[in-house]
């Protein structure tokens, strides 16, 4: 397989436990969906058996490939898949499938034609599940602070499901400089400060209890990393 149509990349940090479902639902959507695909599992910084088991079950399903990341940062897996991918579109999405994994089709032509597709869960159609109230405040809180200091238009850019068309995604990933949290916020200022245009797509998604996101440890850092991307664009590190 060459070029594929649509790459999905998959970060994995101590998944071991979702990972079989998740693949398991991930190759039966391509198997439904009739598109080439091929899916890229990068096992990051995993203290468990993650690689293991992603290998095992790449050893079953040759769409399937595992790439591992021993530094730490969902970024720099994420950029670590997106490098290594062929696909003509290429989706990156959390292990907890919090968005079910057949609204990818919603990202991709015919259904949406655009370099960057990102998915929404404040755009107008989207729909939240069981999402503690405390959650939802705090991450509108988050937005708002996005929206003052470096991405104004956008209702929701920590979604963990987007969308990139292959030029765009080479272009995008070898000029990002954080590789935590705050990766995909950075990734969308750089888009919009070179003109790249981004779709927001209203998902249904299902809040999961077990999110690797500590809403008291990570908004500090993630608000500092909003500074970072701030004052890297005034020096013009992105351009």
């Amino acid at each position: 397989m060459t070029e594929p149509f649509l790459s999905i990349i998959i970060p994995a940090r101590n998944e071991e436990r979702r990972l079989p479902s998740t693949l398991e639902q991930v190759v039966h959507f391509i198997q439904e969906s009739g598109l080439s695909s091929e899916v890229l599992v990068v096992v990051n910084a995993s203290t468990d058996r993650s690689l293991e088991v992603a290998s095992s079950f790449a050893a079953r399903h040759e769409i399937v490939r595992v790439l591992a990341e021993d530094l730490p940062g969902k970024g720099r897996a994420v950029r670590k898949g997106m490098l290594a991918a062929r696909g003509r579109y290429r989706f990156f999405a959390d292990a907890d499938l919090s968005m079910p994994i057949a609204e990818v089709r919603r990202f991709l032509p015919p259904a949406v034609d655009a370099p960057i597709a990102i998915a929404s869960r404040e755009a107008p159609g989207a729909v939240r599940y069981n999402e503690p109230v405390y959650r939802h405040l705090t991450g509108r809180v988050f937005n708002t602070l996005i929206r003052w200091l470096v991405l104004p238009a956008l209702q929701d850019t920590q979604c963990g499901f987007k969308m990139f068309r292959a030029d765009v995604a080479e272009d995008l990933f070898r000029r990002q400089t954080l590789m935590g949290w705050s990766f995909d916020v950075e990734l969308l200022y750089i888009a919009r400060r070179r003109g790249i245009p981004i779709v927001e797509i209203p998902i249904p998604w299902y809040f999961n209890p077990d999110s690797k996101v500590s809403v008291v440890r990570d908004s500090w850092r993630m608000f500092t990393d909003l500074l970072v991307i701030r004052r890297n664009g005034v020096r013009g590190v992105y351009d």
